[in-house]
């Protein structure tokens, strides 16, 4: 293999986006064929369409000449070794976890991009400088267990014994028996343990699709993030109130668990609409809300109701006011109206910023590519706030996508998709100099 990185610029950009393209379409057509449920995308974390998209991609690496393993968090990493092995290695991924009945590219886009860049460095007899690891992440999305980042956040030792206790949405199982059933250290990773040595990382950058209509909105192909969002959150807190029979109980009297929720969030909405106006990045969000179905019925005051409570900001301030006011209402409604909120564990995940040399980097390269460098900060919660809070210098760059995401309709167009990953291995090929 030639030593010499720099050869990258002499193949010709057509012929590396021909064959990124070739590659790219292939394994996203495999990944949905096998995980597909019928109405979308259903990569359960930890489970079984999770394992399959990991098997797909690791076989895919090997039969490209690429080195492949498991690491102690069950995380597939495929390597193309440097010259200087000894030096720190960039790093580059995401997850191929998916909520259920999901997209086909949130998080795989970024394993599949990554792979292109240490496939296409192989065949062209290309050997950086540094070593470069492609990580293929278990456990990223928090609809399965309520916890998000779970496989990064292995990695550097930070589940804790209440996140593996955490239950199954669906069948109740533990998340420390899912993760040991496929393959899992639970030994050192109940201990603690970081799996990783984060002053072996000298970078991380994910390749993923904007969630949100900016970029569709502005009609530019990719963004460069600036920083992500950090959450607080409760999977499910209960208002609990009285039962009674609709007609025979006077307003003064009632204990209407319903009632006493929707002046909750008539309240936080108030305080969420003051806090933007004040220029605070904010967003608040109870996805799921309902009475007990074994038991309400349209003649009756609902005695409990059960929903879920997520804030999100880049800054760490932000989310404990809020927060403050929050349980401050809770209490003040509950006195009020004769009904008791009940919050179950608290989850939380760090906001994160992206790092300064790595965007900057990231946008020459763009620029160099003759694509817009918009920057933009990121809504939704990513592996690289894991990377970056454990103090490896991180950075993201977004993919166009229409329709959203967290949905069986997330449209990214692979040219756009190419234009990401040629901005990902520009900067790459820099930052390996």
């Amino acid at each position: 293999m030639t030593s010499v990185l720099a050869k990258t610029t002499e193949t010709p950009r057509a012929l590396a986006g021909e064959r990124d393209r070739r590659l790219a379409e292939q394994l996203f057509a495999e990944l949905a064929a096998a995980t597909g449920d019928g109405v979308g995308i259903s990569r359960e974390s930890f489970g079984a369409g999770e394992s399959l998209a990991l098997d797909i991609i690791e076989a895919k690496a090997r039969a490209l000449g690429l080195a492949t393993e498991r690491d102690a968090g069950a995380n597939l990493v495929v390597t193309l070794e440097g010259r200087e092995p000894d030096l720190p290695f960039l790093a580059c991924g995401s997850h191929l976890d998916s909520v259920p009945q999901g997209g086909n590219f949130d998080g795989a886009a970024g394993c599949v991009a990554g792979l292109a860049v240490l496939a296409g460095w192989r065949a062209d007899g290309i050997r950086p400088r540094r070593t470069l690891k492609l990580f293929c992440l278990r456990g990223e999305e928090s609809a399965w267990f309520g916890r998000a980042y779970m496989g990064s956040s292995a990695l550097f030792g930070r589940l804790t014994p209440e996140d593996l206790k955490a239950p199954h949405a669906v069948n109740g199982r533990p998340l420390a028996d899912a993760m040991r059933d496929v393959g899992a250290d639970m030994a050192r990773i109940a201990r603690g343990e970081p799996l990783i040595d984060a002053a072996r990382i000298a970078g991380w950058l994910e390749l993923h699709i904007e969630q949100g209509p900016v970029l569709v909105a502005r009609g530019l192909p990719v963004g460069i993030v600036t920083g992500i969002r950090g959450n607080l959150r409760h999977r499910v807190v209960e208002c609990v109130g009285e039962a009674g029979h609709s007609g025979a109980v006077p307003r003064w009297l009632r204990r209407d668990a319903v009632f006493a929720c929707a002046e909750l969030i008539t309240h936080l909405d108030r305080h969420w609409r003051t806090l933007l106006e004040r220029g605070r990045d904010l967003v608040v969000t109870s996805g799921i809300v309902g009475t007990d179905a074994a038991e309400h019925a349209i003649a009756r005051i609902p005695g409990l109701v059960r929903f879920s409570f997520e804030i999100r900001s880049q800054n760490r301030e932000t989310l404990d006011a809020f927060y403050d006011l929050f349980v401050s209402e809770c209490r003040g409604i509950g006195e009020e109206r004769g009904v008791e909120f009940r919050l179950d564990r608290l989850m939380e995940s760090a906001p994160a910023a992206m790092d300064e040399g790595w965007i900057e980097r990231l946008r020459a390269a763009a620029r160099a590519l003759g694509l817009p460098d918009e920057p933009i900060p990121s809504g939704a919660g990513h592996d690289a706030a894991v990377f970056a809070n454990a103090g490896v210098p991180s950075a993201m760059i977004f993919v166009r996508n229409e329709h959203g995401s967290h949905n069986p309709h997330e449209a990214m167009a692979i040219d756009d998709f190419l234009a990401g990953v040629a901005v990902m291995r520009h900067a790459l090929t820099e930052a390996m100099s």
